[in-house]
């Protein structure tokens, strides 16, 4: 191989290597969702189906956003959860109540507040109405005790821990113990509170978002993590009691691209 025909490789595949990227972080890690099954039931129950959808920052509602919707009414959750971050400027409501329409009206569904919401000046009164109208409640330091497949569940929704005023304390106010208990909170960070204030309190599971499983990593590397991230980027922290998952979420936040953290749905049995 001469020297020109050598650099001319090379280059070629650099070129194949940046294009690689770009179809990867521009296109695939944003638009394939990456579905993600757990199974956390205990034996001789029957499971409480839960479906996480996180960081949706949705600024219309794209084919991927209808394949997502489709998918939940195909697999019939007992329980969807939004947790955080579903919009991030008050002109994309609209765009949330199109894609809500999608999913089945009859499944419940529970949303709490993300950082974005706060920042990014949304309506939340607007945004609680938005929910409402399709079977989902916005909890904000609150918690429901619900009844699935005959157990009882208890939901917990804390109120964002950047933006807003995060208060376990007060969403657990006067619950009573179910067979069940999860925690929707945005930020992973939160769950380090939530262990200290939690006394005698058995929580089965924590359910975050924020971080976008870093947005763009390389090769686990992670420059740069939002504010109340901790030092927590994806997936499941079990070193302590509660057991907590943080969804790489769906949208993007500051750059639209992701690398080495594919958008995801997560889906439970509890």
């Amino acid at each position: 191989m001469t020297k020109f025909n050598r650099r001319r490789f090379i280059m070629g595949g650099i070129l194949a290597s940046l294009g690689f990227v770009l179809i990867d972080s521009f296109w695939f890690e944003k638009y394939i969702i990456d579905w993600n099954y757990f199974n956390l039931k205990k034996s001789g129950q029957p499971p409480i189906k839960i479906v996480q959808i996180s960081d949706l920052h949705i600024d219309q509602v794209r084919s991927f956003h209808r394949a997502i919707a489709k998918k939940i009414n195909k697999l019939q959750p007992d329980l969807i959860v939004f947790t955080g971050d579903s919009v991030d400027a008050p002109d994309t409501l609209e765009y949330l109540d199109e894609f809500l329409k999608l999913i089945d009206h009859s499944m419940q569904k529970y949303a709490i507040l993300g950082n974005w919401e706060y920042w990014g000046n949304v309506n939340l009164s607007t945004l609680k109405n938005t929910f409402t109208r399709h079977n989902c409640e916005l909890l904000v330091n609150e918690h429901r005790t619900i009844s699935i497949k005959n157990r009882s569940l208890n939901v917990i929704g804390i109120d964002d821990f950047v933006g807003g005023n995060a208060d376990f304390i007060s969403a657990v106010d006067g619950m009573k113990a179910a067979e069940a208990t999860v925690v929707l909170t945005h930020c992973p960070e939160h769950r380090d509170v939530i262990i200290k204030q939690k006394g005698e309190l058995l929580i089965d599971l924590v359910l975050c978002g924020h971080t976008h499983g870093g947005q763009i990593t390389f090769f686990g590397w992670v420059p740069f993590k939002p504010k109340g991230s901790g030092p927590y980027v994806k997936g499941w922290y079990q070193e302590k009691d509660p057991k907590m998952y943080i969804s790489k979420g769906i949208g993007t936040s500051v750059l639209p691209i992701r690398l080495g953290a594919r958008a995801e749905v997560a889906m439970f049995d509890l």
